[in-house]
């Protein structure tokens, strides 16, 4: 793999390492009970900001593909995460949600005319089996319900994923984040206001946790994403996602004291070499040398 290329996969595998310490930071520092009402200031302050900044709005046909991206990316992806932890075991929700890979890979072929290669299936089966390992207790149950939003969340980011790059946005990627955030966190406001109560009264310690999760979990993790989308496949970067729970067992055993299982240890060999392996995939056939 060339230089860039290994530069644009370190800057994109930062923004789904980062995601990995939503949990720590959602647990530790911001009040239980209200997902989506956390999810809108997520976003909405997050695309303000970046807007301000960039000062530019979409414009024509861009006007509803960003709304489109924002739920498929932000509103609907985080909805149908919030009902699918909700109904399911932490573990179940995030093993159903690792199946967004192979999802990438079928839309990529649709939309990109991407070629299917079987390295990059079993790359995307090793991290589901990986994820699995990390994440599933032994009386994990399943809810038909929670199993249809978890899966419903990763189609809909599969869909945003590939979408980014097949339209391609005329552009920069900070403007682009700018844009689908914006619209995410607007989109989520009256789901919020309908569905969950008003905040309580804020703490330092919950105005350090949203400003942490709006300024560096959104705004800089998605543009490190959007702009990876602009320069690599899809994918390739959307198994870089299974870093999210190797991250965020990591820091509950390294942060909060939790106890590192040996199967957990092995779920996070088998996503490492699983995302080892879906770059590999990724990676031109060599020429052949040719017989005289």
């Amino acid at each position: 793999m060339s230089s860039p290329r290994n530069l644009d996969l370190a800057l994109t595998a930062l923004a789904p390492a980062v995601w990995g310490s939503t949990y720590l930071v959602t647990t530790e520092f911001l009040p239980a009970g209200y997902p989506l009402t956390v999810a809108m200031l997520r976003a909405l302050p997050a695309g303000l900001l970046l807007l301000l900044i960039v000062r530019k709005l979409p414009s024509g046909i861009w006007w509803p593909r960003t709304f489109l991206l924002g739920a498929l990316n932000f509103s609907f992806f985080w909805a149908m995460l919030f009902v699918s932890a909700y109904r399911l075991p932490g573990g179940v929700a995030a093993t159903v949600g690792a199946i967004q890979p192979l999802i990438v890979i079928l839309l990529s072929r649709v939309f990109l005319g991407s070629p299917i290669r079987v390295l990059s299936i079993v790359a995307g089966i090793a991290g589901i089996v990986g994820v699995g390992l990390l994440v599933l207790t032994p009386g994990a149950t399943l809810d038909p319900l929670g199993v249809i939003a978890g899966l419903a969340g990763a189609v809909s980011m599969a869909f945003g994923t590939v979408l980014s790059r097949h339209w391609a946005p005329p552009v920069s990627p900070l403007t682009f984040t700018a844009w689908q955030l914006a619209a995410g966190g607007l989109l989520l406001v009256p789901v919020a206001l309908f569905f969950e109560p008003a905040l309580p009264s804020l703490t330092l310690a919950n105005v350090a946790g949203l400003a942490y999760l709006g300024l560096i979990g959104a705004a800089f993790t998605y543009l490190l994403w959007f702009r990876g989308l602009s320069r690599l496949e899809p994918s390739a970067v959307a198994p870089l996602g299974f870093l999210s729970p190797v991250v965020a067992i990591l820091l509950g055993w390294g942060v909060l004291d939790e106890r590192l299982t040996s199967v957990q240890a092995l779920g996070i060999l088998v996503v490492l070499a699983s995302v080892w392996l879906s770059q590999r995939a990724q990676l031109p056939a060599k020429a052949q040398p040719v017989r005289a």
